[in-house]
């Protein structure tokens, strides 16, 4: 359907609103219009709605079908993906998710085993259509050493096809140790990557978020933290990353994951929280799939009550750029998973009721996580822009979300690629 060179127009498209910021259209209660796009040379020549559009000899018409950017993913973990057969998480826990993946990264995760796994992970969701990806890797002492230069040779092997960034990830209190810390700092620097840590309502707190600040400040790193992955209505570190934030000036992007407990606080909690989020101009990440899969998990075998997820809706309200994204897959952490972002964008719409109306959600999976992660152009369709884009058969949301859309057409520099998912198979000697 899509030439392989040339110029094209795909006529009769439907657009969102949201993801085509210059797209002059009467626009629908849904937010789509029907509109045409015209690709010369890889890149977005024309945009225009459809029955304003100069006639293109050749075009092909799409019916209405839905075309979206290519999908932005900005929280993973692809060093972690794909142990659950060598390493399943025992109880479905939080803790039995910690203690798994730990035993298995000291025995296992050699520079070959880590490369294996992330160019697995890569190969699908590249399939899938997603153009952008941060992922966290484990920094525990000797794991940096290991999975940093991994990571630093996959993105250049896939440079030009996923714009791949990474963020340490280490415990709070990894950050007690002055001297190791700073070398890490370094090393992150050296690699251009963003300085992360997980946070727990640690006595010490603020004084090692000074630390962690300090650092990203004096190399001018970008901050990327786990926060609150917990249903302890006393977690509340969230709040305490905002008020080291503003405290410490700090000018660079931050990215906040996960925030569960938000959602379990008294109101005049949320609030104040929420105020001092936005002051500090936090964006904030929710991960539905994977917190659906861990919070609220009971010993007992009884059913969960709540979703686990944080209050983007009233984050969004207060101008808080917030966005969703996979997280884990196939791991201790969540024993699912592709690195789909349609999968992700589908469970979110359903977990947070991105719907009725729908509004600008489709940005949480595109252009604001492109814009957190410093991405130019990515997350969005726009005359001159990169002809980055995914062809559904769905014409509308509810035929977009009701079906995996397997058969979706990817579409890279204006040619559509071969997607080709890889074989489970191909781990196997990796799990015995």
């Amino acid at each position: 359907m899509i030439p392989t060179s040339g110029s094209y127009c795909l006529a009769n498209v439907r657009l969102h609103r949201s993801l085509t910021p210059g797209l002059a259209a009467a626009f629908d209660s849904d937010g789509f219009a029907l509109a045409n796009i015209t690709i010369t040379n890889g890149k977005i020549a024309d945009l225009a709605a459809h029955d304003q559009a100069e006639a293109h000899p050749g075009a092909i018409d799409l019916a209405g079908r839905i075309v979206m950017p290519c999908f932005v993913d900005c929280h993973t973990h692809i060093d972690k993906g794909h142990i659950w057969p060598r390493k399943p998480n025992p109880d479905g826990t939080f803790m039995g998710a910690l203690n798994a993946t730990g035993a298995d990264r000291t025995t296992r995760w050699s520079a070959e085993d880590v490369a294996r796994r992330m160019d697995f992970s890569l190969r699908s969701a590249y399939a899938h259509g997603t153009k952008a990806m941060r992922t966290h890797l484990d920094s525990v002492p000797p794991q940096e050493e290991i999975s940093w230069p991994v990571f630093e040779t996959m993105r250049e092997k896939w440079r030009g096809r996923i714009e791949l960034q990474a963020a340490c990830l280490l415990g709070i209190e990894g950050v007690r140790d002055k001297a190791w810390f700073e070398r890490l700092a370094k090393r992150v620097a050296a690699a251009k990557g963003m300085l992360g840590v997980v946070t727990y309502m640690v006595p010490d707190l603020e004084e090692l978020l000074d630390k962690v600040f300090a650092q990203a400040i004096e190399h001018g790193l970008d901050l990327d933290f786990h926060a609150d992955e917990t249903d302890d209505v006393a977690a509340i570190s969230l709040k305490k990353i905002a008020e080291a934030s503003l405290w410490n000036g700090f000018e660079g992007n931050i990215l906040v994951g996960h925030c569960c407990s938000l959602a379990r606080q008294p109101d005049l909690e949320v609030l104040d929280t929420l105020d001092k989020v936005a002051k500090a101009r936090l964006a904030v990440v929710s991960l539905p799939m994977c917190n659906l899969y861990l919070q609220d998990r009971r010993s007992d075998h009884t059913t969960p009550r709540w979703r686990g997820v944080t209050l983007l809706h009233e984050m969004k309200a207060r101008g808080i750029k917030v966005a969703v994204a996979s997280d884990n897959t196939r791991d201790p952490f969540y024993a699912y998973g592709d690195l789909d972002m349609l999968e992700v964008y589908r469970m979110a719409t359903r977990i947070l009721h991105f719907d009725h109306p729908v509004g600008d959600w489709p940005k949480a999976v595109a252009a604001t996580p492109a814009e957190v992660m410093r991405l130019d152009g990515a997350g969005t369709l726009a005359v001159g822009g990169s002809a980055d884009f995914i062809v559904f058969r769905g014409r509308s949301w509810t035929e977009l979300l009701s079906r995996p859309e397997s058969d979706r057409i990817v579409v890279r520099d204006g040619r559509a690629i071969e997607r080709q998912l890889p074989d489970y198979a191909e781990l196997d000697e990796l799990m015995v």
